[in-house]
């Protein structure tokens, strides 16, 4: 039963009670749950003409093993999902797009925590490659907390050469490196950019990193050599909604 159109635990599903309730098709609630927070899902559910389907909580442990669905999981509607045809559209939504280019992040809790964090920082999109990367799956939903159906995602086949297509349309892409002498705090980050964040351990692949206009690192002033990807992530596009704020004061 497990796919992409599963997501599992209340807030993820609450979340998109609140702010997207027909994409959901079915909810599977827990023969046992009656507390507050569970009332007040399914209250939405029945205001939305949602069927909520009851389920022993033993089957939803089969359908999501070692992972706290807390009783409820929902069952999604196909979205099509953005590809490259779809970058010039998305860089022209808007006067200065921040893009968000995770270059073979394969830890789902990072990929759902990276999610997360750009939905919060007002991201344009995320772009992600096809192969060698984690996928939408449902533990990445859970984690993303909501982000995973309110950001844009796009997945390309080839990662550099859809850099190089959001570079034509005049967005200036920023890689992270910890050996660049340029740090994420003396960068101008207030127009259209993409800041790209390598995989866990290896970081940018050589490839993706020749495609950059700017490399810059991350300050560490401690023993660590460097942070989790998702921490990185929200270091550096805060920084970018930090100046962006700056700016329009």
């Amino acid at each position: 039963m497990q796919n992409e159109n599963l997501i599992f635990g209340i807030n993820p599903i609450q979340q998109l009670l609140t702010n997207n309730p027909a994409r959901i098709i079915e909810i599977y609630a827990s023969k046992n749950k009656n507390d507050q927070r569970s009332e007040t899902l399914l209250t939405a559910a029945r205001a939305n003409d949602i069927a909520v389907q009851s389920i022993d909580p033993k089957t939803l442990d089969k359908w999501f093993p070692d992972q706290n669905h807390q009783g409820f999981a929902a069952k999604l509607k196909n979205v099509s999902s953005l590809t490259e045809k779809d970058l010039a559209s998305l860089v022209a939504s808007c006067a200065n797009p921040l893009f968000l280019i995770l270059d073979g992040v394969q830890d789902p809790h990072n990929l759902g925590a990276c999610l997360r964090t750009a939905d919060a920082a007002g991201v344009t999109a995320v772009i992600i490659p096809q192969d060698n990367a984690a996928s939408l799956t449902p533990v990445v939903r859970k984690v993303a907390s909501g982000g995973a159906e309110s950001v844009a995602l796009v997945r390309v086949g080839n990662l550099a050469r859809a850099i190089k297509t959001i570079q034509d349309l005049g967005v200036w892409i920023v890689g992270t490196d910890g050996e660049s002498e340029q740090n994420i705090y003396s960068m101008d980050l207030k127009g259209s950019i993409g800041i790209v964040l390598g995989a866990e351990g290896t970081g940018m692949r050589e490839l993706t990193r020749k495609h950059c206009d700017y490399l810059v690192q991350i300050p560490m002033a401690g023993q660590v050599e460097s942070l989790n990807v998702s921490v990185a992530t929200g270091v550096c596009l805060y920084e970018a909604v930090r100046q962006r704020l700056s700016a329009t004061k």
